[in-house]
């Protein structure tokens, strides 16, 4: 892996600032738990915290999606890429970001993201059941090894004792299971709306589907909260959804997706360094073992992928 970083050419100033965004982009997304934590200790719920998110992210995407739209040499968006834009919406903005705000309420942000890293081996798993892929000895191996280290992880967290604990957790593992069938259905669309409208798009129909749960669930006076629920609302918005988002884009233009996912791995490691600092969770040595196995067995899933390509 640090080989294949290597062979961006370290002195190339595109390559440099590359990896510096996507270093930021994991780091600010996965802030994104901690943040929710620090929110839920006010007594907002997550219905509530996510509603407050989108409708401070709304405005911006929808700034984004005017401008791509006015480009002279945008091609329509025609009726069958809308319908798959805003299922594809509702599915990997909407509901995975639901299901993981639900999750957070019942375990740490540590093993949140952890849970949520594993999202390359479910699209690995669901290529195969959808769309006939086949899988070489390697993934498989790369697989397993993740979930051994999740299944680390959580025995030393007590989770399989805890039945609260493993609802916080299967919360979670659906959230990446919707956010992997989003990744899948998504390839063919951003190829040919692009990915800043794809992005900004799909986020509106989430931010609008979000609202209109909160209108039909939540009574408005639910919106009045303490001062610091709105900042770290706004924390999530713009620092943990769009400002990585959009540097992930650019570091993507830079290095390329593989590149970019390998510097990804420091997500959940910034994720555990973040909840100690600042919730003060406890981290086992164990724990730590069982994320390095996550984070070796899905970062060498995307080099094995990579190289089967090929």
């Amino acid at each position: 892996m640090i080989k294949s970083i290597a062979n961006l050419a370290p002195h190339s100033r595109q390559a440099f600032s590359g990896m510096l965004l996507a270093l930021l982009a994991a780091v600010f997304f996965s802030a994104k738990a901690v943040f929710v934590k620090l929110a839920y200790a006010y007594g907002v719920d997550a219905v509530t915290l996510l509603t407050l998110r989108m409708a401070f992210a709304l405005p911006v995407f929808a700034l984004v999606a005017a401008v791509e739209l006015r480009r002279p040499a945008r091609a329509a968006i025609n009726g069958k890429q809308g319908m798959a834009i805003i299922g594809l919406g509702l599915l990997g903005a909407y509901l995975a970001g639901l299901l993981d705000f639900l999750g957070l309420q019942y375990i740490s942000a540590g093993i949140e993201r952890l849970v949520l890293f594993l999202y390359p081996t479910l699209a690995l798993l669901l290529s195969l059941l959808l769309l006939g892929r086949r899988i070489i000895f390697p993934e498989i191996m790369a697989v397993a090894v993740s979930y051994m280290g999740i299944a680390i992880s959580l025995q030393q967290e007590g989770l399989l004792q805890t039945a609260q604990l493993l609802y916080g957790t299967l919360l979670v593992f659906d959230s990446a299971l919707a956010y992997a069938l989003y990744l899948i259905g998504s390839d063919e669309l951003i190829a040919c709306v692009g990915s800043r409208l794809f992005m900004a798009v799909s986020m509106i129909v989430s931010c609008l589907a979000m609202v209109v749960q909160f209108v039909l669930t939540r009574d408005i006076a639910t919106l009045v909260q303490p001062l610091p629920v709105y900042g770290y609302g706004l924390l999530i918005a713009m620092l943990s959804t769009v400002l990585p988002a959009f540097m992930l884009a650019a570091a993507i233009q830079r290095i390329g997706a593989v590149h970019v996912s390998i510097i990804g791995g420091i997500g959940p490691v910034a994720t555990i360094a973040l909840a100690v600092v600042f919730l003060d969770e406890a981290f086992s040595a164990m724990q730590v073992f069982g994320a390095a196995l996550v984070i070796a067995g899905v970062l060498c899933l995307g080099l094995f992928r990579r190289t089967h390509k090929k």
